[in-house]
């Protein structure tokens, strides 16, 4: 659709539409960086055109035509409209952000180190997941000799061992057995809450108990 034709809220609204696809597909799309400000720019133009139409009419007891009181109407709600567009679609990424952080246990440098995943956030979306981990890792260090906060616990394991195989190197972890060299295709009897990450983030796999 061209600028000619485009209604105001037409871009906002894919806005929407991109948010419900990526939901219904699973997956984060590439942050919309130009149509995000195309918005804002279209957001700024209606609030241009409201103070325009209304600026004859501040002063306390003006009498505003009909005419002007309908079109004021339409721009404030086109603007609270694209606003909540832009909203939404800032939450459903951040949502979908905070469910990769925990789907990779928590592991700042595992998911931005996924440069198909990098490549789709927004620089903004950098520094926010920093932050959270940031917070996460503060409130981790109260627990940390009860609890791992940020391990897998939507299925508690039965055995407190597993037996894994290596899939991708991931170098040298210190375990209660002592230090272990993970190098792929090897394994190792270990004690699962030693390596729950690295499960989570798909360096082993458990293949026997």
């Amino acid at each position: 659709m061209d600028s000619e034709n485009r209604l105001f809220g037409d871009q906002a609204m894919a806005l929407v539409n991109e948010a419900r696809r990526s939901n219904a597909a699973g997956t984060l799309s590439k942050y919309n960086d130009p149509l995000v400000r195309s918005v804002c720019r279209e957001m700024r133009t209606l609030d241009s055109d409201l103070s325009r139409i209304t600026a004859d009419y501040e002063a306390e007891g003006s009498q505003v035509p009909p005419g002007v009181m309908a079109a004021a109407s339409f721009y404030h709600v086109a603007l609270r409209r694209n606003k909540r567009c832009v909203l939404a679609y800032q939450n459903h990424r951040l949502e979908k952000l905070r469910e990769l952080y925990w789907g990779a246990a928590g592991s700042l440098a595992h998911l931005l180190g996924d440069q198909d995943i990098r490549s789709r956030l927004s620089p903004h979306e950098v520094d926010f997941l920093r932050s959270y981990n940031d917070i996460v890792q503060d409130f981790r260090a109260d627990f940390e000799d009860v609890l791992d906060v940020v391990g897998d616990v939507t299925t508690p394991p039965k055995e407190l061992n597993v037996i894994v195989r290596v899939v991708k190197d991931c170098g040298t972890i210190q375990t209660e057995l002592g230090p272990i060299d993970f190098q792929r295709g090897q394994r190792f009897m270990v004690r699962r809450s030693d390596i729950e990450q690295l499960i989570t983030q798909g360096f082993l796999e458990i293949v026997g108990k």
